[in-house]
């Protein structure tokens, strides 16, 4: 048959029986070699089947299934959420109360001289081989529970930013101080094992963290960490806050002075979080606001919206106004007097910029008399410090009263681990509590002495949505009480450029609604931000395979509040898979010899015994773990039992397969060329699996390797090809191909099948071991299993064959296309772009985002600027009720003809093609790029849950008297922007 080419699809459901060319039955000698390898791998496999449910019969009296009660579970894993948080928050307020007793009893030296260990400076000698001052030897050790990274949990040390000197007499005699920390550091770390990071930000500028490290210099060789600039800080030392900056953008606001008050503005724009609100006002002659959408509002001061977003509300807690200019010929003191006196609760700051002190009394008259703080900021190198004496000033209510108020962080990339590549601590929510000096001749002042806090890996809080509960497409997620995500399986905190892995700049911000984008109406998102209790079920469409392949499943959700944080926790459950377990039982000395098989592994990022309570246990694998437990030789690990059981069960039933395999290694007769691995898995994350021989090993191993998690058990997914086999119609087959290696030429080819779940107690999986057990051949194949019979190019396995054959199958109707949407892409930019810099005047328009293609040189290329952007992407369904089809595609001059057809017991598709004449130009390819979603910057704010305390006011805090200055009718301009924002 000259002309004609045959595909075999493994990504598209299909089936097959013949191929017809009018009414002609075609024979394929070829073609049937391809069929007659899947044929014969299907009686293989069914064979498998048989070995397993032989053993299981023999146990099934042992066996039963429990409906998952959504409700009780939710419940559970908050309550020991809560449980895991509380003894965070217990070592947090020792290290206050210490830090507060250290400072009670140290009498400030003016020349005190003390070295101490500067993380920077540490294990670094001079020429002559010397210890540098402030270094000298600092043992360090690689730890398992801070991955392997060089630490000292024997002592802190001191980080001090490259701006502040390290020999200050303040930066001496905090630390000298706060020495007192170490035992207490070390004390929380014994008591509670989980802990990681534990530190104390002093308000001068110094940060000690514990256990020591060496601190890593950026590329520059400066360490521009500030511990004040954290949010953890920031959120301890002052409540929220409403902020609006009022820049002077006169004539004489001019190059350096202009610059410095753009520093300034972003200086303080920076020091704002999730729970503040802010706003912008310009005014020279006149006053407008520096993004017109907001006009008259609040902006909620997360990164998106900082940079213009949502309307808010406010905080209806601090609120201040932060005036930047280079001289104020008037005090507005009517305007002040009207609206602000005589509670003054409205604060103002005022920022004096350039060398010139002309109008400087009026600049400072305003803060004076507002209950606010005055600074001259004379050069770009001022304008850290400065802003930061705000943050002090705000916290003088709370620090007078001594409440010690705990707080939370939204989800944040410690920046330090992240140049360690530490990536499983890369996420945390910080708790972290206010210091404040307790001597009587300084109560009144309200001095804050700085913040202690400790980090929280998000990833091992998320260790107690234990996996195995939740089923195949379930999972666990938490929000913040803003609604913005702080652990979910589709955050992708991370993007690639070129070689290197950047945290976006939006990843701590992304909302519920942009990851279920389902819940349209956020009825999902508004109970879980208000802190109630509930469920609710979803029809939703999920993405596996780094989005290439979509499934339709209906979800429940059940979600609760995690009591004494702002935190909600979500789980979800599939109707299916996700309402039963199976639960087995077996001795554990049977269980046990079969668990320690060599074909047989399993997860190891679950939590079947916790190794990470007791150092001697950190360097042990799950699988050692449960061996040293179950053996006696290490009694006292937590390990979970239930898992536990699950586990042994099904290394017992699946046991005969490691026997079966190799009797098929030693039958040569029986296997085929292209076979590489079996293997099968379990919900309790067990899985078998054999190389056979003749293969090298590094393609047997390269399935259970951990650069490819979307074929292994984790901690927030069950592997692909276990989710999709779960959704493929009971006893048949799934070819699935989830990548091509084109250095080796290999295709690999999954053979999925599923066993049915029999839901009625009486006929429990009679044709199953139970919710999941799949067995599977990992195929190897060739380039030429799908080509050309006679001539003509050949065609990938698995891809929508050629460019011009793409379009037979949109013309036979045979699929689908779905909509997905991604609101977390990054996107080029191009120059009707948003620019990444915050600017001080820009347009409220209609932003249309460039299109995001899927290729890997996107990123390579020198100068791309990438920027978080919404996009859509198609994916494509088969439609099963399509059988067989043909039809006829005319291409200009010349037509070509196609058949269509199913291969029975399999989701293959046969495509036979007429390779006559190339219908490529006039019928485009159909790709999987995603589409630029055009959308307005102006949205509506979205329910959110204010944090329950505030300290905006003290009577004791001083109020300097005013005085009487002439008037101009510059105050009625300012007097009518800035009061309809506070109300």
């Amino acid at each position: 048959m000259p002309g004609v080419k045959v595909c075999v699809s493994g990504l598209l459901p299909v089936q097959l029986i013949s191929v017809f060319r009018g009414d002609c039955l075609v024979s394929l000698a070829k073609a049937g070699t391809v069929f007659y390898i899947f044929f014969k791998q299907i009686f293989l496999f069914k064979l498998n089947c048989v070995c397993v449910l032989k053993k299981y019969k023999d146990i099934e009296g042992t066996v039963k299934i429990e409906e998952v009660n959504g409700d009780e579970l939710v419940k559970r894993f908050a309550e020991e959420m809560e449980e895991m948080l509380g003894r965070k928050m217990k070592a947090v307020k020792r290290l206050a109360e210490a830090a507060e007793d250290a400072d009670l009893d140290h009498e400030y030296n003016e020349t005190l001289e003390f070295d101490y260990y500067n993380s920077m400076l540490i294990n670094t000698v001079d020429e002559d081989g010397n210890p540098v001052p402030l270094g000298g030897e600092f043992t360090l050790e690689e730890n398992e529970h801070f991955n392997k990274l060089p630490v000292n949990i024997q002592q802190s040390n001191i980080q001090v930013p490259t701006n502040v000197y390290n020999r200050d007499p303040d930066i001496l005699n905090g630390v000298y101080m706060s020495e007192a920390l170490n035992d207490v550091f070390a004390d929380n770390f014994q008591e509670d094992p989980t802990l990681t990071w534990q530190y104390f930000g002093s308000s001068t500028g110094f940060f000690r963290l514990y256990p020591g490290i060496q601190w890593t210099p950026d590329e520059n060789g400066v360490v521009t960490f500030d511990c004040r600039n954290r949010n953890w800080y920031i959120q301890a030392a002052t409540s929220p806050k409403d902020v609006v900056i009022v820049v002077d953008v006169s004539g004489s606001m001019k190059g350096l002075r202009l610059t410095i008050a753009k520093h300034t503005i972003n200086t303080i724009l920076d020091t704002l979080g999730e729970n503040d609100f802010v706003n912008i006002i310009a005014y020279s002659d006149y006053v407008r606001y520096v993004e017109p959408c907001f006009q008259g509002t609040l902006v909620q001061a997360d990164l998106d919206n900082r940079e213009a977003t949502a309307l808010g509300q406010g905080s209806l807690c601090n609120q201040a106004i932060m005036l930047i200019t280079d001289g104020a010929m008037e005090d507005f003191q009517d305007v002040f007097q009207e609206f602000n006196w005589p509670e003054r609760r409205v604060r103002v700051f005022t920022y004096l910029i350039g060398r010139e002190m002309t109008f400087a009394e009026n600049v400072k008259w305003i803060a004076c008399n507002n209950k606010g703080y005055y600074t001259h900021v004379s050069t770009l190198a001022d304008v850290q410090e400065n802003v930061m004496e705000y943050l002090h000033v705000l916290s003088r209510p709370m620090v007078i009263n001594h409440d010690h108020d705990i707080i939370w962080t939204e989800a944040y990339m410690d920046s330090v681990l992240f140049n360690t590549q530490a990536q499983s601590l890369l996420l945390m929510t910080s708790v972290a509590m206010p210091v404040f000096s307790k001597k009587r001749e300084t109560l009144s002042h309200g001095i804050l002495l700085g913040v202690v806090g400790t980090d929280v890996a998000l990833r091992e809080l998320m260790r107690v949505a234990t996996r195995y509960k939740l089923g195949v497409h379930g999972y666990a997620y938490l929000i913040t009480n803003n609604g913005y995500i702080l652990s979910h399986p589709d955050l992708r905190p991370l993007y690639k450029e070129g070689k290197k892995l950047k945290p976006k700049p939006n990843y701590n911000s992304v909302d519920l609604s942009e990851v279920e984008w389902e819940d349209s109406e956020e009825k999902l998102r508004t109970a879980m931000v208000k802190g109630e209790t509930g469920n609710l079920s979803l029809d939703v469409k999920t993405s596996v395979d780094k989005g290439r392949r979509v499934m339709f499943l209906k979800n429940d959700y059940y979600y609760t509040v995690i009591n004494e944080t702002p935190f909600s926790l979500g789980i979800v459950l599939s109707q299916g898979y996700g309402q039963y377990i199976f639960i087995g039982n077996v001795s554990v000395e049977e269980g046990l010899h079969d668990l320690l098989a060599p074909d047989l592994t399993i997860a190891n990022e679950w939590t079947y015994c916790e190794t990470d309570i007791d150092p001697a246990h950190r360097k042990l694998s799950q699988l050692q773990a449960v061996e040293q437990y179950l053996t006696g030789k290490e009694p006292d690990l937590e390990c979970d039992m239930q898992l536990l059981q699950q586990t042994l069960f099904d290394a017992v039933v699946t046991a005969p397969m490691e026997a079966y395999w190799n009797a098929l290694m030693l039958n040569v007769s029986s296997m085929d060329e292209g076979i590489e691995t079996a293997f099968l898995g379990t919900r309790s994350g067990l899985i078998r699996f054999l190389r056979y021989a003749g293969i090298e090993k590094r393609i047997g191993k390269s399935f259970l390797t951990s650069t490819d998690k979307e074929n292994m058990f984790t901690l927030d997914h069950f592997p692909v090809w276990y989710r999709r086999a779960a959704e493929y119609p009971a006893g048949k087959f799934l070819y699935y191909m989830p990548r091509q290696d084109t250095r080796g030429r290999r295709t690999y080819l999954y053979l999925v099948y599923a066993h049915p779940q029999n839901k009625t107690n009486k006929q429990i999986l009679r044709n199953t071991i139970y919710d999941g057990v799949f067995s599977f051949f990992f195929l190897q194949s060739q380039p030429n299993m799908c080509g050309s019979l006679e001539g003509g190019q050949g065609i990938n396995v698995g891809r929508y064959c050629q460019r011009s054959n793409t379009v037979c199958l949109f013309v036979c109707s045979c699929f689908l296309r779905v909509s997905l949407f991604d609101y977390q892409a990054m996107c080029k930019m191009n120059s009707h772009s948003v620019s990444s810099a915050r600017p001080l005047l820009s347009v409220c328009t209609v932003k249309s985002l460039p299109i995001q293609k899927y290729s890997q040189n996107q990123f390579s290329k020198k100068g791309d600027i990438l920027q978080p952007c919404d996009t859509e992407y198609p994916s494509f369904v088969y439609e099963p009720s399509v059988k067989e089809t043909n039809s006829i595609i005319k291409c200009g001059r010349c037509q070509k003809m196609f058949v269509v057809q199913q291969i029975p017991e399999s989701n293959l598709l046969m495509l036979v093609v007429q390779a006559d004449c190339d219908c490529s130009k006039q019928y485009p390819p159909i790709t999987l790029e995603p589409e630029e979603v055009r959308y307005i910057l102006m949205k509506s704010q979205k329910v959110r849950r204010r944090p329950e305390s505030c300290h905006s006011y003290h009577a004791q805090v001083s109020i300097l008297p005013h005085h009487d200055t002439s008037k101009n009718t510059s105050a009625a301009l300012l007097k009518e922007k800035l009061i309809p924002i506070f109300g």
